[in-house]
This record gives structure tokens, sequence and C-alpha cells, in this order.
């Protein structure tokens, strides 16, 4: 009878030791269980933050972008302005205190600081030390030929736009161009568009420049007869 009792109370005991063991082993995968739940959910959080963050760092990158074509649109003018043809018909006081001004706003201009570095591989640092090679080749023949220039900075330039371009485009400087970064093919076809503009204006100079000679030459033969 004792010995009945004593193997149902070590029975009884066993299976209360086992139930234990169950339910500590269930908290704990239920531990583990709720843990990783609030990691993945932390984790989340954090993508999610940095995604936010990414779009407001290409917001930056492109905001100093504009800054920087926006300073060099300020240059252009100041320094068209200060070999206008406007400015070569007026006094020479006049012209001396206009270009004081434009002086004072250029080195306003210049004290702007702005920088956007271009992340690029070996191969389109290479591709961008190309395409300026190509352009300067052409720059420093300007001045001995400016109609030959011209026509060769146009097919640069279609090279350059998916519009369709006026003339011919330059097959390989096109190829050299496809090899470098986005941010560098967008600042070298903007370089190419400054270039035109100052040739045209500088047709444009010297065109009105000729005209005023052909009206001054008829000028002093109307007045021989």
């Amino acid at each position: 009878m004792a010995q009945a009792k004593i193997s149902a109370k070590a029975s009884e005991g066993a299976q209360q030791q086992q139930q234990q063991q169950q339910s500590q082993s269930g908290g704990q995968l239920r531990g583990r269980f709720y843990r990783s739940t609030s990691m993945a959910d932390r984790s989340s959080r954090l993508l999610e933050n940095l995604d936010q963050l990414e779009l407001r760092v290409e917001a930056f990158r492109d905001a100093a972008s504009a800054m920087e074509q926006e300073k060099e649109i300020l240059l252009e003018m100041i320094h068209n302005i200060q070999n206008s043809q406007d400015m070569r018909h007026i006094s020479e006081g006049e012209r001396e205190e206009l270009n004081l001004t434009a002086n004072r706003l250029m080195g306003r201009t210049l004290t702007v600081e702005v920088s956007v570095e271009t992340i690029r591989n070996a191969q389109q640092q290479e591709s961008l030390l190309h395409a300026t090679k190509m352009i300067d080749e052409i720059v420093n023949k300007l001045l001995d030929d400016l109609e030959d220039a011209k026509i060769r900075l146009m097919s640069l330039y279609g090279a350059c736009t998916s519009d369709v371009p006026a003339g011919p485009i330059d097959q390989k400087f096109q190829s050299v161009v496809i090899g470098c970064a986005i941010e560098d093919q967008k600042k070298i076809k903007r370089r190419l568009e400054t270039l035109l503009r100052n040739l045209e204006n500088s047709e444009k100079s010297i065109t009105l420049l000729e005209h005023q000679k052909s009206s001054v030459r008829q000028s002093c033969n109307s007045k021989q007869d």
C-alpha cells in the first residue's frame, strides 16, 4: 500500500516536471518568436527611413546641380553684357561705370562655391577625359576658322541630343559620350550649348560691325561725291 503511494507520487512528480519543461520550452519558443517579429519591425522602419533619406539626398544633389547651372548662366550673362555692342556705343565714363558694376556682380557670383562630385568608374573617367579633349581641340582652333569650328561643335552637340539633329553628327564622339556617367553627359551637353551660344553672339557682333563699317564707307563716299 505504501509502495503504491510512493509510486503514485513519483509518477505525479515526473508528470509535473515534464509539464514544467514543456511550459518552459514553449515560453522560449514564444520568446524567440516575439523577438524575431520585433526585429523585423525595427528593420522595416529603418529601411523605410533610409528610403525617405535617399529621396532627400537626390533632391539635395539636384538642387545643388541647379545652383551650379545658375552660377554658369549668371557668369555668362555678365560676360555677354561686358562684351556687347551696346557697351561700345556709350560714353567712356558710362562704360567704365557699367564695367565696375559688372565686375562687382561677377566677383560676388564667384564667391559662391557649389560643387557636385560625380561618382565614376575607371571607364567613365576615361570617357570623360576623351570627350573633354575632343571639345578642347575644337575650341583651341576657334580663332583659326570660326565657321569650321561652329560646324564641328554642332556635330558634337547633335551626338548629345535625343532630338533630330539639324546636320550630321559625330559618331565617334557619340560613342565616347555614351560611355560617360549620366551627370557628365548632361554637363558635356551644357558646355556645347554655351559654346554655340557664344559663337552665335560673336557672329552677330561681327555681322553688326561689318554692317557699321559698310555704312560708314557709304557715308564717306556720299560726302566725297
